[in-house]
């Protein structure tokens, strides 16, 4: 490795290894004695653990009997990116948590069979639907993430016109470019996006709403409009020293490596700030690319981390280490304005007198220094406030406000699904909630576009 913190060279066939995917797949006879466990259940538990209410049973049951398409047909009827959650979805707390399975024996691997019907389809390259017939009516859907192209999937079924804008430069959001390569290849997120545009979906990617295209004209042209834009940069930490060479944004870092791999964290000490999903695979990345020494920083301790245990677990693997309770104050560059520590505080946590979460306090002349190289900032993300303002839509701090049942916006015109109404309680920050709350949005603009006139004539 070389000695830490100066730079080595690895070869970029490594470090495209070290980015292949973690998790092999099942194989057949695997599939077929693990899909011969499930007890078929009449009133399963673990479809109602499902947030897109995927019909497990019945898609096991296919792989059982060997009909791969039926099965794979079952999962992408319920959740439109049902490859991509096989893959990411915390199934130990969702539909495995809920197999009855686990009273006797260990749940079924349902995340492991989903992605085995999946991976059928795509090697086979089956088209899984087809879209219905015209009604006439027309739909905008700003945004092709998870929630964006689940809406346009289930729109094109309904036999609406619609046109995806997407700022980048390829559809599927955070599932083609926020999540690491070695738990999602970009392949999988992109045949779910084929899938869409293979109903008639008209995606047109570098094109943002707002700038490029006006609102105004966006409303005028389409019957509807569906605002999927998730969620934007990570917020600044507002210390000294963060606009030095060394530190990065985990975002923008976790997605350049979905499609350029460098020699930049070879021999590197790395300090990721923060301890959710993303953070872990801001770390995880920064072990692949050849980092001698990764440590992530928590102002609170493990039980309030927001990573799923999955995650953790899987960083621990990595030799990730962990500096709870302590938050950043300072980062110190040298002379040539490059990171070269970070300056900490020790914290801790005190009750808080309303009962809500601890309050987190810092802890008087406890200041500590971490010698790092590099500095990864994942303490959450902002939102896309501009878009929304000219949107003219209700808000708190950027968390667009819809009707829960029809998902609304308080323009009744322009309905909101995914990250982008995520937070206060409204909606959760998964993949799988995203994609079906784009599906309830769709459902929604059906029954208000096209069922209620036919209903009223």
């Amino acid at each position: 490795m070389g000695a830490i913190g100066k730079p080595v060279f690895i070869p970029v066939e490594s470090l495209r290894r070290n980015f292949a995917e973690v998790k092999a797949g099942m194989r057949p006879k695997e599939a077929i004695e693990e899909s011969n466990r499930c007890l078929y259940c009449y009133d399963a538990p673990c479809i109602k653990a499902c947030p897109t209410g995927i019909n497990i049973p019945s898609f096991i049951k296919k792989i059982a009997s060997g009909n791969m398409k039926g099965s794979a047909r079952v999962i992408m009827d319920a959740n439109p990116v049902g490859a991509t959650c096989a893959r990411v979805c915390p199934t130990e707390e969702l539909c495995e948590g809920a197999c009855v399975m686990n009273e006797s024996s260990k749940p079924i691997m349902i995340g492991s069979l989903q992605r085995y019907a999946t991976d059928w389809a795509m090697k086979n390259n089956q088209q899984l639907f087809a879209a219905g017939q015209s009604n006439g009516k027309s739909v905008a859907i700003i945004g092709g993430g998870p929630a964006g192209l689940s809406a346009a999937r289930e729109l094109a079924r309904f036999g609406f016109a619609v046109t995806i804008f997407e700022a980048k430069e390829q559809a599927g959001g955070l599932d083609t470019y926020g999540i690491v390569s070695f738990r999602l290849p970009q392949s999988i997120a992109l045949w779910e996006v084929d899938q869409v545009k293979k109903l008639g979906v008209d995606i047109r990617t570098n094109t943002a709403i707002g700038s490029g295209i006006a609102t105004d004209s966006l409303l005028a042209q389409y019957d509807a409009v569906l605002l999927a834009i998730g969620m934007s940069k990570v917020p600044y930490l507002n210390i000294e020293g963060e606009q030095l060479t060394g530190v990065y944004d985990a975002i923008d870092f976790v997605e350049a490596t979905k499609t350029e791999l460098t020699n930049d964290f070879a021999g590197k000490r790395v300090a990721v700030i923060g301890a959710g999903n993303t953070a872990v695979d801001a770390a995880t990345c920064s072990v692949r690319l050849g980092a001698a020494k990764v440590k992530m920083v928590y102002r609170r301790t493990r039980e309030e981390m927001t990573a799923y245990d999955f995650e953790f677990e899987f960083a621990k693997q990595d030799g990730v280490e962990f500096e709870w309770l302590s938050a950043p104050s300072r980062i110190i560059g040298d002379a040539d304005g490059n990171v070269e520590a970070l300056e900490c505080v020790r914290m801790q946590l005190e009750e808080d007198e309303q009962g809500g979460r601890k309050r987190v306090t810092p802890v008087e002349g406890s200041s500590f220094l971490l010698d790092v190289d590099v500095v990864i900032k994942a303490i959450g993300q902002t939102r896309h406030l501009p878009l929304i303002e000219q949107l003219g839509l209700h808000h708190k701090r950027g968390m667009v406000m819809v009707n829960t049942g029809t998902y609304q916006t308080s323009n009744p015109k322009i309905y909101a699904a995914g990250d982008v109404i995520f937070g206060e309680g409204q909606g959760d920050a998964m993949v799988v909630a995203a994609a079906q709350q784009g599906k309830l949005a769709a459902y929604s603009i059906y029954k208000t576009l096209v069922a209620g006139r036919e209903n009223d004539g």
